[in-house]
């Protein structure tokens, strides 16, 4: 939400906000451009009938005393997804989608229509080098490039935000069951990409990933008159912890690793080719990428020790991490600690679907806290019920930050590669200066 202010502040709307509490980066980014609000909460004051749009965000409860005030004088109120849509509704619109790999892609994508000087509106779900916000809007502009979530839109709009975007060009990365608090069941779930296909112009383009039994029977399903693109993991090698990929010009070295991210970066190709950039031009601009913020990105690395950190939390996510650092490094032993925070994640009759997540690890670990069971009144988990749904009686489980903080500065550490996976921070815990030295 405080990206797409900015990004309506640049393009010179006047904006303002509220909110109950805005944290780091987010509150010196709008300070600097004066859209930081003078002090917290909600106040129906200012909501005035000249107001052109209300844009309400997922977290704004349905007793937000100015979004009631707002309806109260018939104001129209968007949901963040519909309003991106009204900002991009005579451009050509890009969305990336799926289950996983759809901030990767959008990154990639951006990185290479950056490296090359073209421009195009975005929205991106994590921070880019070379980019100064998450969000872009511009009169000028032909493309918009969209990261898809399938989370709901408003408390108003309970469509997942990708249905509202109607793109011209669309991809599909991976179905695997996630946001089970809100999509109840896997056939539930699956059916909301049914009907993400169905909201593609008629004629347009729909990029996916061939390797998924889930997304082939999605596309297979759809009647809609679309041109289809399949993509699959393109050949490569690793040598000496670096990635290469195979080209008809000869193998090019990546800043990244892992059979995901090169199945990521054959999607992302075929995306670029739809927005006119030929294969040369993106092998060579991809090869400066270094992945987005918090998607295996790299805290430190020495002759001895190598950590990373990663955003993944959902099961499938887990899953492929956990094998690329394995592949990419086979003679390290493999430390990996998961921090179950979202509430889907802590889902007691979820649990069951990390089984084996962690197998690739030499030594596995699972921190969550307790508290956050308490304020959503959810059920009891104990360490016991981890290691059973892990199947690993030997997973070491941690409930407090502090003593898994210190279990990991304890450690002897040379030799190990540490992948620390969270959706969160660990209870706080600083990694860049854990793995300082």
């Amino acid at each position: 939400m405080h990206n797409l202010a900015i990004a309506l502040h640049e393009k010179g709307y006047k904006v303002s906000g509220s909110d109950d509490a805005i944290f780091e980066p987010s509150a010196t980014r709008l300070k600097q451009r004066g859209l930081l609000p003078e002090e917290m909460g909600w106040f129906p004051e200012k909501i005035t009938p000249d107001l052109d749009a209300v844009i309400l965000g997922m977290h704004a409860h349905a007793d937000n005393p100015e979004m009631q005030k707002a309806q109260e004088l018939g104001l129209k109120i968007h949901s963040y997804p519909e309003y991106l849509y009204e900002q991009s509704k005579d451009k050509t619109r890009v969305v990336i989608a799926g289950s996983h790999g759809k901030t990767s892609i959008t990154s990639m994508i951006l990185h290479v229509l950056h490296f090359h000087g073209k421009e195009v509106d975005y929205m991106v779900g994590a921070q880019l080098e070379g980019f100064d916000v998450m969000v872009k809007l511009t009169e000028e502009n032909d493309f918009m490039v969209m990261e898809g979530d399938e989370y709901l839109s408003s408390t108003l709009d309970r469509r997942p935000k990708i249905l509202l975007y109607k793109p011209n060009i669309a991809l599909i990365s991976g179905i695997a069951w996630d946001h089970v608090n809100v999509f109840p069941t896997f056939e539930n779930y699956v059916h909301q990409f049914e009907l993400f296909v169905d909201s593609i112009t008629p004629g347009g383009a729909l990029i996916y990933n061939s390797e998924d039994e889930n997304v082939i029977r999605v596309v297979e399903s759809s009647e809609k008159q679309l041109k289809k693109f399949p993509y699959k993991t393109p050949e490569y090698s690793i040598d000496d912890g670096t990635s290469y990929l195979q080209t008809e010009e000869g193998p090019i070295p990546l800043e990244i690793f892992g059979k995901h991210n090169l199945n990521n970066l054959e999607g992302a190709r075929l995306i670029c080719n739809q927005l006119g950039v030929m294969d040369d031009d993106f092998y060579e601009a991809i090869q400066s990428f270094k992945g987005a913020s918090k998607r295996l990105e790299l805290i430190n690395r020495t002759k001895d020790v190598v950590a990373y950190k990663d955003f993944a939390h959902a099961p499938s996510k887990v899953i492929s991490t956990t094998h690329a650092v394995r592949e990419q490094f086979p003679n390290k032993k493999l430390v990996a600690c998961l921090e179950l925070h979202t509430y889907s994640s802590l889902n007691p009759q979820f649990l069951s679907e990390y089984k084996g997540a962690l197998d690739n690890a030499d030594e596995k670990i699972v921190y969550y806290n307790p508290e956050a069971l308490k304020i959503k009144r959810m059920d009891y988990i104990s360490p016991s019920d981890i290691r059973e749904a892990f199947g690993d009686l030997y997973i070491k489980v941690f409930t407090s930050s502090n003593e898994l903080k210190s279990y990991l500065d304890l450690m002897d550490k040379p030799g190990k590669v540490f992948l620390m996976m969270s959706s969160a921070n660990f209870g706080g815990i600083d990694l860049e200066e854990m793995f300082r030295s």
